[in-house]
């Protein structure tokens, strides 16, 4: 898969060495020779990942890194002539995701590119799964949250149980049997109404009209089921 990296180096020779074995795997290569430059292509484009050096004009790398983390998470991956600890410990306080040092090989600088992607498209995937949406409509499996129009819905457990339920299964039907047994952990004390009360109850939280619902609407004579 191509991916969009932001080279910035001062020496010119290191950004050419760079692009050219970047591009050689059907990279789209940016590239920066001082920090205000490299600061400007962040706002202006969206980057799966950054090399960035810490000896630069203007800015050096790490208030790159600083102001950068203000308004992008983007992986970077910090490269300097300083091999010194702290200068490794600072480059990761300030939100680095790695650190090379110079001479460096290039097949390693591609090997850990390589590694920090693939963490980043499994972090994505991951949070794709976490959330599901319909319309205005968004839950998060991983923090139990809800949201309609970016405004986050408070509902009880057996609320958000029952939603993410119609969710992660639109258009099934479910009886209000099936329901208290897949929501209800003692579902033997669970009477079928009690079912009704909390569906009534989030149809009044998440939907526009309640009396003419969008999202859980009834099969009658059956049961519920998510549009």
């Amino acid at each position: 898969m191509a991916h969009k990296i932001l080279v910035v180096d001062d020496e010119k020779s290191i950004v050419k060495g760079i692009k050219y074995n970047l591009e050689q795997e059907d990279n789209e290569v940016h590239t920066a020779f001082d920090g205000e430059e490299a600061l400007q292509l962040l706002r202006q484009h969206e980057y799966d990942l950054v090399v960035l050096d810490v000896m630069l004009p203007v800015y050096d790398g790490f208030e790159v890194l600083r102001q950068a983390r203000e308004f992008t998470k983007v992986p970077v991956i910090m490269v300097t002539a300083k091999g010194e600890p702290m200068d490794k410990i600072m480059g990761l306080d300030h939100g680095a995701d790695d650190y090379l040092a110079k001479p460096f090989n290039m097949l390693e600088l591609k090997a850990r590119i390589k590694a920090i992607l693939r963490r980043s498209v499994q972090k994505v995937e991951l949070s794709r799964l976490a959330k599901i949406s319909s319309g205005e409509l968004e839950i998060n499996m991983d923090s139990r949250s809800v949201c309609i129009n970016g405004r986050e819905v408070n509902l009880t457990a057996k609320e958000f149980d029952l939603l993410a339920l119609f969710m992660q299964n639109p258009a099934k039907v479910y009886s209000r049997e099936n329901l208290r047994d897949m929501v209800w952990e003692d579902s033997s004390s669970c009477d079928v109404r009690t079912v009704d009360v909390h569906i009534r109850r989030l149809r009044e939280k998440i939907e526009a009209d309640p009396s003419d619902p969008k999202y859980i609407l009834t099969k009658w004579s059956v049961g519920y089921f998510f549009r």
